[in-house]
């Protein structure tokens, strides 16, 4: 079954290009938006230190320092394969075992407002890729979900935490499953998270992550929850990229 191509007995027929003269950070943060790297870009200062080349384009790789810490930044795409695709192929250019990774995500909770942080504990594994970094299971825990949560209080950041549904399929979002995985007690879809975990456990790199509440699918009909061109609450919201690099330094000095 093709959940069961986890393969840790041979080497892999392609591998990353692991750099030792790759440029060192403590840590790097990734972000699904081009709003929040424009944001960046005109708020930090940043040096271009690397780039990520693929068929699609190429993506820089920042350098912001910030609070004495050398802190990574760039852009990846949606979707499982292209987030760890792009973590994989940073290690070429970049040295570091700390990544951020933040973003917007579905909520599957009405009682859970537009914009809230949402902290993911479990990620259930609806997507391809987490199989082939990880032996097959329902979920994989999200390991460093205590130490986001433990930021979280001691920024007075509001937040609530619960299990996620990464799912390969935006379209194929079912009531079926939507009403299992809220059942199981999943608050949130997106389309990275378990996928994102199993590489970190395979490569030993610790992962840390946070969701911004987005859309809503518990309701009659999709509710998206925000007018065309609002920032505030969506995948958009500049701000989390604050909070974002705030707790790149707080886990750097854990």
């Amino acid at each position: 079954m093709i959940v069961n191509s986890f393969d840790d007995k041979s080497e892999a027929k392609i591998n990353p290009k692991f750099n030792p003269d790759a440029y060192e950070l403590d840590v790097c943060i990734l972000t699904f938006s081009k709003v929040i790297e424009q944001h960046v870009l005109n708020n930090y200062k940043c040096e271009k230190i690397g780039e990520i080349e693929d068929a699609a384009d190429t993506r820089t790789i920042y350098k912001i320092d910030y609070k004495g810490k050398k802190i990574g930044f760039f852009k990846t795409y949606v979707g499982a394969p292209s987030c760890v695709g792009s973590i994989e192929t940073s290690s070429s250019r970049i040295r570091t075992n700390k990544f951020i990774v933040f973003g917007g995500a579905g909520c599957l909770n009405k009682e859970i407002v537009h914009g809230k942080v949402m902290v993911p504990t479990e990620a259930y594994r609806d997507e391809g890729t987490s199989y082939h970094y990880a032996a097959a299971s329902d979920y994989i825990e999200i390991k460093n979900h205590e130490i986001v949560a433990e930021f979280m209080r001691v920024n007075e950041i509001p937040y609530i935490e619960g299990k996620t549904w990464t799912t390969d399929a935006f379209y194929r979002e079912t009531l079926s499953n939507f009403e299992k995985r809220k059942n199981d007690g999943c608050i949130s879809v997106e389309m990275e998270c378990s996928a994102v975990q199993a590489l970190c456990n395979f490569r030993n790199y610790e992962f840390y992550t946070f969701f911004t509440s987005g859309d809503l699918l518990d309701s009659p009909k999709w509710d998206e929850r925000h007018k065309k061109g609002e920032l505030e609450g969506t995948q958009h919201d500049t701000t989390h990229f604050d909070i974002a690099i705030e707790l790149a330094n707080f886990v750097c000095e854990k």
